[in-house]
């Protein structure tokens, strides 16, 4: 088993949409995680606040902080569910579930195990 982040992207247009129907979409969205939940596959599942949040950037000699969530952006992170499936082929299969309006993509990434991350070899 292998942990896959489906990581929710959206746009203004896309978020407009999904507010526009967002008790259907949260009463489907309950439904897609008891199915992770039933099928075992379930981690984890967080939508972020679209209008709150910092941005600290690195690229200077100091970090600067910044409103955020990113600035400006065409794609925001909205959310993630954390599964816990076999391959990238069973993710995807569950990303092509989430309950999404058009317009709206799911990201899916692989997370490493502890075993693949680099450690101290000294």
């Amino acid at each position: 088993m292998a942990k896959y982040m489906l990581i929710m992207r959206g746009t203004d247009e896309s978020n407009a949409a999904m507010m526009a129907s967002i008790e259907e979409l949260i009463a489907a969205t309950r439904r897609f995680i008891e199915e992770t939940v039933k099928a075992g596959v379930y981690l984890a599942a967080e939508g972020l606040d679209q209008d709150k949040g910092v941005v600290v950037d690195f690229s200077g000699e100091t970090p600067v902080v910044t409103d955020g969530p990113y600035g400006e952006t065409k794609e925001l992170f909205g959310g993630f569910f954390l599964l816990d499936v076999a391959s990238e082929e069973e993710a995807v299969e569950w990303a092509k579930r989430v309950p999404v309006v058009r317009g709206s993509k799911i990201e899916v990434r692989r997370v490493p195990g502890d075993d693949e991350v680099p450690g101290d070899n000294g």
